[in-house]
């Protein structure tokens, strides 16, 4: 994007990367249509044309922007630095929204860069969450000292002109560290892609976050601990002002980051807008959400997520087991509110989906197959998320391994929540591995499917749009070995994105391997849509469908369900009855729990 006028003279040209990591033989997991937007690339987009729009940099200095989202798009190291070059190499490289996972890949975009004298910044929860929780030189920050990379910490907006500023009169500092001082961020430029971007991710979708910071203290959360405890918010005016941006170009689909949108002060100011937005001036918002276990108990929240255009909803439910809830301090999640919360929003026909994390310190691959029986039988979820409990760089859990010296895997590629990083009381590594990727078998069955179809038809989930995300998450694990969250539509592969230490695959190998795998995942991909679509068409024009019931939709009995496998059979489960049990006679004496 350009922002010029005849009397400029000057262009700098400051290219945005947000990196992709490698899989398990080393290649950059790149796709045709990825499948997550990235909301770090649309925030600091939109921060940038700010700066350019207010000529930062001076009224003869235009910025030029370019965008790269590694996960959808080559890097073309040699068209970026000819383009530089046109410029006298008058401009930066700005690697945004690294996480550990793919710290690794970005010190390899930036090392072509720095060689040729470039300045090149890097942002992200990677630094971010290292410079506030350990000592500045831990989890191999000095290679980024050592190559020369500036380090931003902290968020951009009112500071990315600064650093814009020093780079374009060759001053750019080794270190922005602004964890301290977190900006407010209603009124700030709002997040934005333009269309040609968003076009390479599934669904035409863009991204947001209505607010920043969370209250609680989950040990496993680096969230806390890079944008605070403490809430900030865009105003429904930014809200409106980011839809009415993207929906001119055509884009009506977004996925709110907020780490839990329930907890958002101006959520029913957002929602209100939103609905006018949607029912009065015609705008077909589709939208996806994070909220916590609780949001239910509060007043109108799930009926005005529904008309505000919330067609999937994602829970952080993490466990059923209230000991392991307890162990990761996340007291806020209750399991005798599970159902009721999950009925409420089956109750207007939204998709749910959760995350649910394997390896907390009383789980043992015969628990892990429980629970998920439990979960299939008893609770009305359309769409588990597997993780692996892993100790992130920034969160309490690893700091807490760091200080006391804990061996933890040096290979920061891999703390992508689906690999083991750590070692476990109860597991070893090999059981941990295998029972994480056995418990998307246990979980997508058949079986199970054709019930979560049933329970769409039933609870007026629309059955289309479940059957695609069914095919995603049943499918990608064992098909393509990566999290559904990092999958898409065909994946690309070039011999020279491996990993600088593996060594390169002659292309004579390579390219036939690569289109056979190709052409027998697709195969297998192409066989599951037909069973699946075929199974939900069936049911589908069944008359009986509408009327489906099974335990999961059941409603929640008056009292409370105690005697289901979710409280008898889980670990706490009775003890987190019997304390709801003796909180309701205090607080409501002669009322049944």
């Amino acid at each position: 994007m350009s922002h010029f006028s005849e009397a400029e003279d000057r262009r700098f040209q400051l290219i945005l990367i947000k990196p992709s990591h490698y899989d398990d033989d080393g290649y950059v997991i790149r796709w045709w249509r990825a499948m997550i937007p990235s909301n770090s690339l649309a925030a600091l987009y939109g921060i940038a044309v700010d700066c350019a729009d207010r000529e930062v940099l001076g009224p003869n200095t235009a910025v030029d922007i370019t965008v790269i989202d590694e996960t959808n798009t080559h890097v073309n190291f040699p068209a970026l630095l000819a383009k530089l070059r046109r410029h006298n190499n008058f401009g930066m490289v700005a690697l945004v929204g690294v996480q550990s996972n793919q710290y690794p890949r970005a010190l390899d975009i930036a090392r072509p860069f720095r060689d040729a004298g470039l300045p090149v910044a890097m942002g992200g929860f990677h630094v971010s969450g290292c410079l506030a929780m350990l000592d500045g030189h831990a989890v191999d920050l000095d290679a980024c000292r050592e190559m020369g990379i500036s380090m931003f910490a902290g968020e951009a907006e009112g500071r990315l002109e600064t650093v814009l500023r020093d780079a374009a009169s060759g001053q750019l500092q080794p270190l922005y560290n602004f964890m301290n001082d977190l900006p407010s961020i209603e009124g700030a430029p709002v997040p934005f892609l333009p269309k040609r971007y968003v076009e390479h991710t599934l669904g035409l979708s863009a991204s947001f976050d209505a607010g920043r910071g969370c209250p609680y203290q989950c040990s496993f959360c680096t969230i806390i601990n890079v944008q605070g405890r403490k809430s900030r918010f865009r105003s429904a005016d930014d809200v409106e002002k980011l839809v009415r941006l993207n929906w001119a170009h055509g884009v009506h689909k977004f996925f709110i980051t907020d780490d839990n949108f329930a907890r958002n002060k101006e959520w029913e100011a957002i929602f209100d807008r939103l609905i006018a937005l949607k029912e009065r001036d015609g705008i077909p918002l589709g939208l996806m959400i994070q909220v916590d276990t609780l949001c239910h108990r509060i007043d109108n929240f799930v009926e005005k997520a529904k008309r505000a255009g919330v067609t999937r909803v994602f829970i952080g439910l993490e466990n059923v087991n209230p000991d392991n809830l307890a162990a990761a301090k996340k007291g806020q999640n209750k399991i005798t509110e599970y159902r009721k919360m999950l009925l409420a929003w089956k109750g207007q026909g939204i998709m749910t989906l959760a995350g649910y994390i394997l390896g907390f310190p009383a789980d043992t691959p015969e628990t892990i197959r429980r629970d998920i029986a439990i979960i299939q039988e008893e609770l009305p979820l359309d769409i588990i998320e597997f993780f692996c409990l892993t100790p992130l760089p920034g969160s309490e859990d690893h700091q807490t391994l760091w200080k006391n010296g804990v061996e933890m895997d040096a290979d920061l590629n891999i703390y992508d929540v689906e690999h083991v990083c750590t070692a476990h009381p109860k597991m070893s590594k090999r059981e941990w591995e295998a029972i994480y990727r056995e418990a998307w078998s246990l979980y997508y069955t058949p079986k199970h499917m054709k019930t979560l179809l049933c329970r769409a038809i039933a609870t007026g989930v629309p059955i289309g749009s479940l059957v695609k995300v069914l095919v995603a998450f049943a499918t990608m694990v064992h098909l393509e070995h990566v999290h559904p969250l990092q999958s898409g539509i065909l994946r690309m592969k070039r011999p020279s994105e491996r990993r600088p230490e593996l060594p390169r695959e002659n292309p004579f190998f390579f390219w036939p391997r690569f289109v056979w795998e190709t052409l027998s995942k697709h195969a297998v991909l192409a066989g599951s849509i037909a069973r699946l679509a075929t199974a939900a068409l069936v049911i589908a024009r069944n008359p009986a469908s509408r009327k489906y019931m099974d335990q999961a939709l059941m409603p929640v009995g008056a009292d409370g369900d105690e005697k289901l496998d979710l409280f008898t059979k889980t670990t706490g489960g009775s003890a987190a009855v019997n304390h709801m049990k003796k909180i309701a006679r205090l607080t409501h004496p002669g009322r049944a729990f």
